[in-house]
């Protein structure tokens, strides 16, 4: 087993205060780190733009962990190693003649981690990728190796969307589908006024739909319009918005090399539902993000409060990306209870900037019961978000009867969950 110093995030913005990694090859390896560690927390893909995923203590990865890639065809389920990246299991899956349901735009993120924060792609169909959890194994503050199942434990739906509270996940089981093709197209120049009035319908035209906008006019700059093949085109006029003529980067500025094909070319899941190739992995994002997912029937007037403060908001910002999420029982999913509509801001790498603007935009979203995602960049702190999550106790519960030494805990859970 090797140890490594801890270093800092992928966005370079958060310098780990840990000062050891371990990365164990075995189970076995992984339980006698966390027995023998007063303090620890696993490390994935490093995505976070917080201190979610520091210690006090070590930090683990499973980056050394053994792969594993299974389909239970029955079921139609696939175990994994937790910590694996999106886009590494895909591609053996797809391989096997299976799919997943959703990516997230960026393929190189950690199962594990992704699952852990409540991340997703889009689609008023398409839950979080937590959603399509069925079972994970995890070695809890004692050092035991647990499974919680969705059809056997009550408390299941608070082994989730975790943060890392209740232990390390070992592996993870999703469901998976028959592989098929997805037709992406993209258009220009969407009138904010044009998508406001007819927001469902924008949202659902297709089984994955993202806007894009950078908040400088009432437009927004980009529709991403992901459909299934058999499902019906998008017409030439998207709501008042053109087909691009050439492939887009999210940004427009930016050179599309490294975006997923477009143009409405089929091409296989994996290669059109995330924003990013898969074979792109960036070594360091010069970018900070925030987010707040807030219920759907919400969300034409939050998208009017953001725009009410949109002069603020758009010297910082480098894009902002309007998503939706299909609803899920996980009690800590930002998505929990209700349809929810995501809206995304890559601001431009300013830390004091972005962290004075947050408190505006946040009280500017409150009235929609907005939650954030637990990886990004936020302000409210556990007296607010306490309010937004109903099972918030239960998850406590549990947190207290896996992890009773505390091992897992560090200052970001004190701060947004245990006061």
């Amino acid at each position: 087993m090797t140890t490594v110093s801890a270093g800092t995030n992928w966005a370079g913005n958060y310098e780990y205060r840990a000062a050891t990694v371990h990365s164990p090859r075995s189970v076995d390896e992984l339980q006698e780190v966390v027995r023998r560690s007063p303090a620890i927390r696993a490390l994935g893909s490093r995505h976070s733009f917080n201190d979610l995923a520091d210690s006090p203590g070590d930090l683990v990865s499973l980056a050394s962990m053994p792969a594993e890639v299974t389909v239970d065809e029955q079921l139609r389920t696939v175990r994994v190693n937790a910590g694996a990246s999106y886009g590494a299991v895909a591609g053996e899956l797809n391989e096997a003649g299976w799919a997943l349901g959703n990516l997230a735009s960026l393929p190189h993120i950690s199962i594990a981690g992704a699952i852990a924060t409540g991340t997703h792609g889009s689609g008023l169909r398409n839950g979080s990728l937590a959603e399509a959890v069925t079972a994970v194994e995890l070695v809890d503050g004692t050092g035991e190796l647990r499974r919680f199942a969705r059809d056997a434990d009550d408390d299941f739906p608070g082994t989730v969307v975790a943060l890392g509270a209740l232990g390390v996940l070992t592996a993870v089981e999703l469901r998976v589908e028959p592989t098929y093709e997805v037709a992406q197209h993209v258009f220009d120049g969407l009138p904010l006024a044009a998508a406001l009035e007819s927001f469902p319908e924008v949202m659902g035209a297709a089984y994955s739909v993202s806007l894009f906008t950078s908040w400088r006019e009432p437009l927004i700059d980009q529709v991403w319009v992901k459909r299934r093949t058999g499902e019906p085109e998008p017409g030439g006029d998207f709501f008042g918005a053109t087909p691009a003529p050439v492939d887009r980067h999210p940004i427009a500025s930016m050179p599309s090399l490294n975006a997923t094909p477009q143009l409405g070319v089929p091409g296989p899941w994996l290669d059109r539902l995330p924003h990013f190739k898969l074979a792109f992995t960036p070594s360091a994002g010069e970018e900070l993000q925030s987010e707040y997912l807030l219920p759907f029937e919400h969300g034409v007037e939050a998208l009017q409060a953001v725009a009410s403060i949109a002069d603020r908001i758009a010297p910082l910002l480098q894009i902002s990306e309007i998503r939706s999420v299909r609803g899920d029982d996980l009690w800590l999913s930002p998505a929990y209870g209700a349809d929810a509509v995501a809206l995304h801001f890559t601001w431009v790498q300013d830390q004091p900037a972005v962290t004075a603007l947050l408190p505006e935009l946040e009280r500017a979203l409150a009235p929609f019961s907005a939650r954030p995602h637990w990886g990004k960049l936020f302000e409210l702190g556990a007296g607010q978000i306490s309010g937004l999550y109903p099972r918030i106790g239960d998850f406590t519960r549990i947190a207290g009867s896996l992890d009773p030494d505390l091992k897992f805990r560090n200052a970001y859970l004190d701060r947004v969950i245990f006061g």
